[in-house]
């Protein structure tokens, strides 16, 4: 029978997968830019302050932290909304089909921040375990998208959850292990503010504004706490009604919404802000760091390994199955497309240095072993006979 792929999920897929190709641009454009006459200014742009700050407000942050603090929050609100639906009525609300991707991510997750954390054990830049971990749905779903009919549907399901439950884990990770001056009061105040969302879901409500202007309170709330802002973002995403899912839900209408600028305005700007590398003299030096062995280790050795040896020990156990139309071979090549990191890779190297060469090499390793692991996941996959229509 063929596999069938709902509306919402469709269209899901269509924007990722565009989205990857437009950020391939975009980083290379922005790359291009930094390393131009005109590259202090691009750079300096970024950097320029903007917003107003009074006694009791202080709302004027520079352009890339709008970017990584505001906008990205919306990104996670996506994500959010998508996990929710996964859980709810996708991939993930059945136990069988669920255990196989999320076994998967969680060896995708492990494996990599073990290498990491061998390689940096010790050092300054052992707080950068996380950012081997999470593997970016963009670029991953674009790589797919050029293959065609040789990758079974059944696939870009299997990869599409493994990517966001691949999410869920970076963004406990950030939760947890990234927290600046943290601030008990401002916590309470967004965690009050989620509990009153949750309690308005119970009583009914649905209009969206009713969700979205505390969501918004929430967002600065938890900016001002000291955990990561775009947290807000998932947790708003889940104080959402979803009902049944259907065109009705108003957790459907803001994840459709949503889909086209997140994918086309949100991730592109994203990588211009923070892609803009100045390749000086020295920067193939930095790719011999422990911390960029270890982001080279952990994406391109680490995601495949962790998630084809776990996706085999949750089938040869019993608790999942493979899907009829998946080999052992496309397993093995989505664990490579794994391992590309760029977004959530670069947020979470954002979060846990402070030193800019520190961050610059990460960055450059992390744009190498992307680009590595998605070549060799692309060359394994096209290897592979065309999928046959079920």
């Amino acid at each position: 029978m063929r596999t069938t792929l709902s509306k919402l999920f469709t269209e899901f897929l269509e924007s990722e997968q565009a989205s990857g190709i437009i950020l391939i641009f975009c980083t290379a454009a922005a790359i291009a830019i930094a390393n131009s006459p005109f590259g202090k200014t691009f750079v300096d742009f970024w950097h320029l302050k903007v917003g107003f700050a009074t006694e009791n407000l202080v709302l004027k942050y520079s352009v890339e932290h709008w970017i990584n603090d505001g906008l990205m929050a919306i990104f996670f609100l996506l994500i959010g909304l998508e996990i929710e639906r996964e859980i709810y009525i996708g991939e993930l609300s059945d136990v069988k089909n669920a255990l196989l991707p999320i076994v998967a991510a969680i060896g995708g997750m492990a494996a990599p921040a073990l290498l990491y954390f061998l390689v940096n054990q010790g050092t300054e830049t052992q707080a950068g375990v996380g950012i081997p971990m999470a593997t970016d749905i963009a670029f991953a779903l674009g790589a797919l998208a050029l293959l065609g009919s040789k990758i079974p549907v059944a696939l870009k399901i299997f990869l599409t959850a493994l990517a966001i439950i691949d999410d869920l884990g970076a963004i406990i990770i950030i939760a947890l292990f990234y927290v600046g001056n943290f601030s008990p009061l401002y916590l309470a105040a967004a965690l009050g503010i989620f509990v009153g969302l949750l309690i308005l879901n119970r009583l009914g409500a649905r209009r969206l504004i009713f969700y979205l202007i505390p969501g918004l309170v929430m967002w600065y709330a938890m900016l001002q706490s000291g955990i990561h802002a775009t947290i807000a973002g998932v947790l708003l995403a889940f104080a959402i009604p979803f009902a049944r899912g259907d065109e009705n839900s108003p957790s459907y209408q803001l994840q459709h919404f949503l889909h086209k600028p997140v994918a086309f305005i949100i991730m592109p700007l994203f990588a211009f802000a923070n892609t803009g590398i100045v390749l000086t003299g020295d920067w193939l030096a930095g790719l011999t760091a422990a911390s960029s062995l270890g982001i080279f280790a952990g994406l391109f050795v680490g995601k495949p390994l962790g998630i084809a040896l776990a996706s085999l020990f949750a089938v040869k156990s019993g608790l999942s199955r493979l899907p009829s139309d998946v080999s052992w071979r496309h397993v093995v090549g989505v664990g490579f497309l794994g391992g590309i990191g760029f977004t959530m890779s670069i947020f979470i190297t954002l979060l846990a240095f402070s030193n800019p060469e520190i961050v610059q090499s990460s960055k450059i390793a992390i744009l190498l072993s992307s680009l590595c692991a998605g070549v060799t996941g692309f060359a394994i996959l096209n290897s592979q006979a065309p999928a046959q229509e079920k």
